[in-house]
Protein backbone atom coordinates (compact mmCIF):
# COMPACT_ATOMS: atom_id res chain seq x y z
CA UNK A 1 0.00 0.00 0.00
CA UNK A 2 0.98 3.64 -0.38
CA UNK A 3 3.10 4.88 2.50
CA UNK A 4 4.95 8.12 3.25
CA UNK A 5 7.19 8.27 6.32
CA UNK A 6 8.77 11.54 7.40
CA UNK A 7 11.83 11.88 9.61
CA UNK A 8 14.46 14.40 10.61
CA UNK A 9 12.46 16.80 12.74
CA UNK A 10 13.64 18.10 16.07
CA UNK A 11 14.53 21.11 18.16
CA UNK A 12 16.78 23.72 16.60
CA UNK A 13 17.80 27.25 17.55
CA UNK A 14 16.77 30.23 15.44
CA UNK A 15 19.14 30.56 12.49
CA UNK A 16 19.86 26.85 12.49
CA UNK A 17 19.22 24.17 9.90
CA UNK A 18 17.40 20.87 9.61
CA UNK A 19 16.99 18.35 6.83
CA UNK A 20 13.74 16.45 6.63
CA UNK A 21 13.31 13.21 4.73
CA UNK A 22 10.21 11.45 3.43
CA UNK A 23 10.51 7.82 2.38
CA UNK A 24 7.85 6.71 -0.10
CA UNK A 25 6.61 3.26 -1.00
CA UNK A 26 3.72 1.62 -2.80
CA UNK A 27 3.70 3.80 -5.91
CA UNK A 28 5.99 4.82 -8.78
CA UNK A 29 7.66 7.62 -6.84
CA UNK A 30 9.71 9.10 -9.70
CA UNK A 31 6.60 9.88 -11.74
CA UNK A 32 4.82 11.92 -9.09
CA UNK A 33 4.84 15.52 -7.94
CA UNK A 34 5.76 15.67 -4.26
CA UNK A 35 4.92 18.44 -1.79
CA UNK A 36 5.92 19.44 1.71
CA UNK A 37 3.31 21.10 3.91
CA UNK A 38 3.37 22.29 7.49
CA UNK A 39 0.81 22.95 10.18
CA UNK A 40 1.38 25.08 13.25
CA UNK A 41 -0.88 24.85 16.31
CA UNK A 42 -4.16 26.62 15.70
CA UNK A 43 -3.34 27.32 12.06
CA UNK A 44 -4.32 25.83 8.73
CA UNK A 45 -2.01 23.51 6.88
CA UNK A 46 0.37 25.53 4.68
CA UNK A 47 2.13 24.41 1.53
CA UNK A 48 5.92 25.04 1.68
CA UNK A 49 7.55 23.29 -1.29
CA UNK A 50 6.87 21.29 -4.46
CA UNK A 51 9.10 19.24 -6.70
CA UNK A 52 8.05 17.92 -10.07
CA UNK A 53 8.79 14.44 -11.38
CA UNK A 54 12.47 13.78 -11.95
CA UNK A 55 13.29 17.02 -10.12
CA UNK A 56 12.79 19.14 -13.23
CA UNK A 57 11.31 22.07 -11.35
CA UNK A 58 10.65 23.29 -7.82
CA UNK A 59 8.27 25.84 -6.34
CA UNK A 60 8.07 27.67 -3.02
CA UNK A 61 5.87 30.26 -1.36
CA UNK A 62 7.46 33.57 -0.48
CA UNK A 63 7.51 32.66 3.21
CA UNK A 64 10.29 30.08 2.70
CA UNK A 65 11.83 31.00 -0.67
CA UNK A 66 15.60 31.30 -0.40
CA UNK A 67 15.68 29.40 2.91
CA UNK A 68 14.13 26.01 2.07
CA UNK A 69 15.20 23.63 -0.68
CA UNK A 70 13.26 20.58 -1.81
CA UNK A 71 15.05 17.74 -3.60
CA UNK A 72 14.46 14.11 -4.42
CA UNK A 73 16.40 10.90 -4.87
CA UNK A 74 14.31 8.73 -7.15
CA UNK A 75 16.66 5.78 -6.69
CA UNK A 76 15.83 5.81 -2.97
CA UNK A 77 12.20 6.87 -3.32
CA UNK A 78 12.88 9.76 -0.97
CA UNK A 79 12.10 13.46 -0.98
CA UNK A 80 14.03 15.91 1.19
CA UNK A 81 13.46 19.36 2.62
CA UNK A 82 16.60 21.28 3.55
CA UNK A 83 15.64 24.13 5.87
CA UNK A 84 18.16 26.86 6.58
CA UNK A 85 17.98 30.13 8.52
CA UNK A 86 15.11 28.75 10.55
CA UNK A 87 12.80 31.16 12.34
CA UNK A 88 10.50 30.65 15.32
CA UNK A 89 7.55 30.92 12.97
CA UNK A 90 8.77 27.83 11.11
CA UNK A 91 7.73 25.77 14.14
CA UNK A 92 5.15 23.25 12.94
CA UNK A 93 4.49 19.63 12.09
CA UNK A 94 5.86 19.01 8.60
CA UNK A 95 4.16 16.59 6.22
CA UNK A 96 5.05 15.20 2.84
CA UNK A 97 2.32 14.70 0.28
CA UNK A 98 1.78 13.06 -3.07
CA UNK A 99 -1.18 15.08 -4.36
CA UNK A 100 -2.12 12.91 -7.31
CA UNK A 101 -2.89 9.98 -5.03
CA UNK A 102 -3.95 12.01 -1.97
CA UNK A 103 -1.24 10.43 0.16
CA UNK A 104 0.06 12.00 3.36
CA UNK A 105 2.69 11.04 5.87
CA UNK A 106 2.23 11.11 9.64
CA UNK A 107 4.32 14.26 10.04
CA UNK A 108 7.50 15.21 11.85
CA UNK A 109 7.70 17.97 14.46
CA UNK A 110 10.05 20.90 13.90
CA UNK A 111 10.51 23.28 16.82
CA UNK A 112 12.58 26.43 16.45
CA UNK A 113 13.39 27.84 19.85
CA UNK A 114 16.26 29.14 21.90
Amino acid sequence: QVQLVESGGGLVQPGGSLRLSCAASGFTFSSYIMNWYRQAPGKEREWVARIWPYGRSTNYPDSVKGRFTISRDNAKNTVFLQMNSLKREDTAVYYCNAPSISAWGQGTQVTVSS
